[in-house]
C-alpha cells in the first residue's frame, strides 16, 4: 500500500522513494469512515434533528437492502482501488532489487497475511471456536483475492491484455449470474436468498459462511476487476504525462467508467446487471470505480499539483498506517475506552452524549495514529 510521491519536483513529476500525497490522503479520507467518522454522523443525527441531516446525508449512510448504491456502499471499493492505485508503484520499486520470482513470492505472502487478518477481524478466529468461526467474509480477504489475481495481470500481461482479461472477468460473472439457473430453483434468480454466488458459498462454506447476503468466492472473479482499476490509474499517475493531462484522464476515464456502470445497471434492456454491491456486481465495479476515479482526480489536483495539502493532513496521518487501524477498530472499541475519560460528562452532554463518545473515541485513536507519524512507525504487511 505504497506509492512513490512528488513533493519537490515540478507538478506531476514522481521522485524515486517518495510518495504521492494524495493516494495516502485518499486512503485515510476512506479508512476515517471506517474508523469512526459513521459512528460520529449516526450519532450527531440521534441528537440533532436537522432537516438537511436527516433527509440529505443520513440516508447515504445506508447500505441498501439489495439494489442500489449510495455514498456508505463507497467505502469497500474504494479500499480495493486505492490498494490497486499503489502497486504500479511499489512492484516498480521492489522490481530495481529484486527479481520477479521474489515479488511473487511477497505477493502471495502479503495475500495469505491479509486473508488471515480478515479471519481475525470478522471470522472470530481468536475465539478459536469452530461453531463461530467464517472463513471468507471480511473486506481485508476481498482485498487479498483481488490483490492476487491483478499482480498477476499486472506483471504477466500488456496493458491491452489486461483490459482484455478484466472485460472478460466482468462479462463471465455477469453471464454466470444472469444466465446459469440456481441449483435447487430450476431458474435464474437474483435475489438475496437465491442466487449463484450466494448458492455456491452455502455449498463450499456450509457452516463457516457468514450467514449474510453478501457473497465470495464467485465473487471473486470481480473483486480484482476493481483493483485493477485502481492499477490502471496508478499507472497513469506514473507516467510520464504532465500533471495537468494525469487529472484530465482521470476525469474522463472516471466519467466514462462511471456511465457505463449506471447504463449497464439500469439501461441496457435485456442486457441490464443491476448495481448490487452483495455480490459485487459487474455494473456495480464500474460504477463505483468511476466514483474513485473521481475521487483520486480531485485529490491528485488539489494536493499533488496545487499543492494545497495542508487540509488534508489528518487524513494523511490515517492513510499512512491503515492496515493497522483498520485491525485496531476490529480488535477493541476505542469508543468504549474513551469513555473513560467523557461518560462522566453525561450529566451536561445529555442528547449529545453519544456523540460526545463517538467524537472522543476517534480523537483518542487519531492521536495514536499521529504519534506514530511522528515517529514515523508505518506498519504494512
Amino acid at each position: 500500500m505504497e506509492a512513490e510521491q512528488a513533493q519537490q519536483a515540478p507538478a506531476g513529476k514522481a521522485v524515486a522513494g517518495e510518495r504521492l500525497r494524495s493516494l495516502d490522503a485518499l486512503r485515510g479520507f476512506d479508512m476515517f469512515w471506517i474508523i469512526g467518522g459513521g459512528a460520529i454522523v449516526w450519532s450527531l443525527a440521534q441528537a440533532w434533528d436537522h432537516d438537511i441531516l436527516q433527509r440529505v446525508i443520513m440516508p447515504q449512510m445506508r447500505h441498501p437492502d439489495w439494489e442500489g448504491f449510495t455514498a456508505w456502499d463507497l467505502i469497500m471499493p474504494l479500499f480495493l482501488f486505492v490498494v490497486g492505485t499503489a502497486m504500479p508503484f511499489s512492484f516498480a520499486r521492489r522490481l530495481a532489487r529484486q527479481s520477479k520470482g521474489r515479488l511473487y513470492l511477497h505477493i502471495l505472502i502479503r495475500s495469505l497475511l491479509l486473508f488471515g487478518l480478515g479471519m481475525i477481524a470478522q471470522g472470530h478466529l481468536l475465539e478459536f471456536d469452530a461453531d463461530r468461526l467464517h472463513i471468507y467474509c471480511n473486506t481485508l480477504q476481498a482485498i487479498a483475492a483481488g490483490y492476487l489475481i491483478a499482480s498477476i495481470l499486472l506483471l504477466q500481461l500488456r496493458l491491452r491484455w489486461q483490459i482484455a482479461a478484466v472485460v472478460l472477468l466482468l462479462v463471465l460473472f455477469w453471464l454466470l449470474m444472469s444466465r446459469v439457473p440456481v441449483p435447487g430453483h430450476g431458474a435464474v434468480l437474483l435475489k438475496p436468498e437465491a442466487n449463484l454466488a450466494i448458492y455456491l458459498d452455502h455449498s463450499l462454506l456450509g457452516r463457516f459462511e457468514d450467514g449474510t447476503s453478501y457473497t465470495w468466492i464467485l465473487s471473486s472473479l470481480t473483486f480484482p476487476c476493481t483493483v485493477m482499476l485502481g492499477v490502471w490509474a496508478g499507472m497513469l499517475l506514473r507516467s510520464s504525462l504532465a500533471a495537468a493531462k494525469k487529472f484530465l484522464a482521470l476525469l474522463a476515464l472516471g466519467g466514462g467508467t462511471l456511465g457505463l456502470g449506471w447504463l449497464w445497471g439500469t439501461h441496457a434492456g435485456p442486457l441490464t446487471f443491476p448495481i448490487i454491491k452483495h455480490i459485487w456486481s459487474s455494473s456495480m465495479v464500474l460504477f463505483a470505480g468511476g466514483l474513485s476515479l473521481l475521487l483520486l482526480a480531485v485529490f491528485y489536483l488539489v494536493i499533488d499539483v496545487l499543492r494545497l495539502w495542508r487540509w488534508s493532513y489528518g487524513f494523511l496521518v490515517i492513510g499512512r498506517n491503515a492496515i493497522f487501524v483498520y485491525m485496531a477498530v476490529s480488535l477493541w472499541s476505542f469508543r468504549d475506552l474513551a469513555g473513560v475519560f467523557v461518560d462522566g460528562l453525561d450529566r451536561w452532554t445529555g442528547a449529545w452524549h453519544d456523540f460526545t463518545r463517538a467524537l472522543a473515541g476517534f480523537v483518542l485513536l487519531w492521536l495514536i495514529l499521529f504519534w506514530m507519524y511522528r515517529k514515523k512507525t508505518f506498519i504494512k504487511i
